[in-house]
């Protein structure tokens, strides 16, 4: 049964549905392969598999005897460990939260249960979610299964390494300047980003309220539209959700493109990106055009600003959001050796935030502070508004914006963490969709010297449909998607930490 692994989604809920496999089975094969490559991926740092066991059994009686079967009824997935988990630790990747047990499961967490899906466990992440590599990890860093000296991308890089491991069959992750798309580009999954305010916040851990998106990762577009399906939707708990129908994302999947516009910005093919990286997109548009898509020359002249704009706007919301991590109500509580409250608070968040989270504090502190708010943060959102209108232009004339997602396929390990501006320089084309709020999907395009490179998809607000076909029309005429990393299992050890529901 181990070789269940390897199933995705839709191919997995056909054989669960017309019981040829068990979800106990299924579950128990990816716990199986989770013990056998998480040592090389180190994508976990919480596997739940006495409780996935639980869920799958009562999966096997709802599909038995219960007409309530959706298309993840009995489908293991993994969890970002930003979302909180009712009994099971969440830590955002960082020591203050390392012993955090929440009371309540977030909205999209919520939702998958009544799916009927199975959680294998919470993954790694760069700390609050702030880092394109998932080295800034409290926990240690998350590697490639394609190349296990390399990054998996971040934050979401456990959400991505899991999946492109095989230890998992889909996961979500949070978006917040390409936290899903850039680490599925450099692991050769799917990584979607939905519109903002498609899916709910609610039990999302923040890093920036007005940019965090959950998004799904997975082996294909059809997957993908399975997994959105089921967490997308109004939630009166967010103030952000949006009051907009979910369609059927599956059944938009018609493999037909032909008169579909497709816009390619000049500014997103820049001097830096990696000449194999221009090839593999080049090469996706050649094929759009020979499945009838026009090809489109667009301009986003503000894309440039991008950047700039988003490492202001970011960490002045992440200065705000990270100010209740003082030590008092929860998480880390450093008293020993303080002198009264306010010496407490300070040596409490130096010993519970890493040197990143402390870097993106102070730059957004600075950013609101007093003589400098109209000069930097004020300018900013102005940027923010000129970018979007970008995108509104583009999409009076295109469907669709290809590009690619990183200009870089996955970098090593250790290579760019002396080096904040590089490292900022992976988001250069996925931050501007989370500044405009649109939605944008990364798919597997090909490769560059054996490395996966990723080609970006972006569309309107609410056009995740329209995203997703187009992304199924290239996995029709394409094997990329399914082609695996080659990882040689090892000797079962016990997990860094395995455990039932904590009450």
């Amino acid at each position: 049964m181990s070789a269940l692994w390897n199933l995705s989604i839709a191919e997995a809920g056909e054989r669960l549905r017309r019981r040829e496999i068990t979800s106990v089975a299924l579950t128990q094969a990816h716990l199986d392969r989770i013990a056998a490559v998480d040592e090389q991926v180190k994508a976990f740092l919480t596997v739940t598999a006495e409780a996935a066991l639980e869920d799958a059994r009562a999966a096997d009686k709802r599909l038995d005897h219960d007409d309530r079967v959706t298309g993840l009824t009995g489908i293991p997935l993994a969890l970002k460990d930003v979302l909180v988990t009712k009994g099971v630790r969440t830590t955002a990747g960082s020591r203050f939260l390392e012993h955090f047990v929440p009371p309540y499961d977030g909205t999209v967490v919520r939702r998958l249960r009544e799916a009927g899906a199975v959680t294998l466990g919470k993954v790694n992440m760069d700390e609050f979610a702030m880092g394109s590599s998932t080295e800034n990890s409290a926990y240690g860093p998350t590697r490639n299964p394609w190349d296990t000296t390399r990054v998996p991308g971040g934050s979401s890089g456990g959400s991505a390494a899991a999946v492109a491991a095989g230890e998992a069959m889909g996961s979500l992750g949070s978006d917040t300047g390409g936290s899903v798309r850039q680490p599925g580009a450099l692991t050769n999954t799917v990584g979607l980003k939905p519109t903002y305010g498609r899916v709910s916040r609610f039990g999302l851990i923040a890093f920036a309220s007005s940019l965090d998106q959950i998004g799904p990762f997975t082996r294909s577009a059809r997957d993908s539209a399975i997994l959105l399906g089921a967490i997308a939707g109004y939630d009166p708990a967010d103030s952000t959700s949006a009051n907009v129908p979910v369609p059927d994302y599956v059944q938009a999947l018609t493999g037909d493109v032909r008169g579909l516009k497709i816009g390619v910005p000049r500014e997103y093919f820049v001097e830096g990106t990696e000449p194999g990286v221009v090839k593999v997109v080049q090469d996706a548009i050649a094929v759009y055009r020979e499945l009838g898509a026009e090809i489109l020359d667009i301009s986003l002249p503000h894309t440039r600003y991008g950047l700039a704009a988003y490492y202001i706007i970011a960490p002045a919301e992440a200065s705000a959001n990270l100010a209740r991590y003082d030590g008092i109500k929860y998480g880390l509580s450093v008293r020993e050796g303080a002198d009264d409250l306010i010496d407490s608070l300070m040596h409490t968040r130096e010993m519970g935030f890493g040197p990143e989270v402390r870097r993106r504090i102070m730059l957004g502190t600075y950013a609101l502070s007093s003589g400098y708010y109209d000069a930097y943060y004020k300018r900013a959102e102005q940027v923010r508004m000129l970018i979007r209108q970008d995108f509104d232009a583009a999409f009076a004339t295109c469907d669709v914006i290809i590009s690619p997602t990183s200009p870089t396929v996955a970098f090593k390990l250790g290579e760019r963490t002396d080096d904040p501006v590089a490292m900022y320089l992976a988001d250069l084309f996925t931050i501007p969709a989370n500044l405009a709020g649109i939605c944008g999907v990364s798919i597997p395009g090909g490769f560059s010297e054996g490395l996966p490179v990723g080609v970006q998809l972006l569309g309107q607000r609410f056009e995740e449909a329209t995203i997703l076909r187009a992304a199924d029309a290239f996995e029709r005429v394409t094997d990329y998607h399914t082609r695996w990393p080659t990882l040689a299992d090892t000797v079962a050890k016990p997990k860094r930490k395995s455990t039932k529901k904590l009450v």
